[in-house]
């Protein structure tokens, strides 16, 4: 059997700058698992700003999405530009604050927020074509930007789902582990660390999202 080819979209390095790091890297085991394969990208953007992940004070430099993300790729990365969703089976986006100030502005602006043209692009080309999208932790917020319609879950946290909410998506209260499945958009969501996590419950959270996609192509 053909190997199921999924692309991973990231948003820099770093939980609160960046794509949380468990998250990008559980998900890409999972896929592996699963038998698939996957291709990495992110947007060759600045990054909002810069943590520091031991006092979580700003720092004064600058980063970029693409050079940032390519330290969980290990160097195999593409531009966002680039992607074809032709090319893939599915499509996935793990979490960390990036998600929300990199690929979107959902941080800041909530149910107002902007998302960054070649992510929309990306999700509206999987859509269009009927091919699954996973969204992990905070990035089911900017799916229901760009979708609107549609079902997800960030888990529990009341504000975000309310932000949701008003962007005219429906939230679904879940807890570790749990997958929510919008089979209208194809679009499947889990919460991670949304909820107060372990390690293990990041792996139950990616691989059961991955399984769950891949079960939905292998049928």
């Amino acid at each position: 059997m053909e190997k199921k080819k999924f692309a991973l979209v990231l948003a820099g390095c770093g939980v609160y700058d960046g794509a949380e790091i468990h998250e990008a890297t559980l998900s890409m085991l999972a896929i592996m698992r699963q038998g698939g394969e996957y291709q990495c990208f992110a947007p060759d953007i600045k990054q909002h700003h810069v943590i520091n992940h031991i006092n979580g004070e700003e720092m004064n430099e600058e980063r970029n999405v693409l050079l940032e993300s390519a330290r969980i790729a290990r160097g195999d990365i593409k531009p966002l530009s680039e992607f074809d969703g032709k090319q893939f089976d599915a499509l996935v986006f793990p979490g960390g604050f990036g998600a929300a100030k990199n690929l979107s502005t959902v941080a800041f602006d909530g149910a107002e927020a902007t998302v960054n043209p070649e992510v929309e692009q990306a999700v509206k080309q999987m859509v269009t074509l009927k091919k699954p999208i996973g969204a992990l932790c905070i990035a089911p917020a900017f799916i229901a930007k760009i979708l609107g319609q549609v079902n997800v879950t960030i888990g529990q946290d009341e504000g975000t789902a309310q932000a949701i909410e008003a962007m005219g998506a429906t939230h679904v209260e879940t807890t570790h582990g749990d997958v929510v499945v919008d089979e209208e958009n194809l679009v499947f969501t889990t919460p991670c660390y949304m909820l107060d996590a372990t390690i293990l419950d990041i792996d139950d959270g990616a691989s059961n999202l991955i399984d769950a996609m891949t079960s939905w192509m292998d049928n």
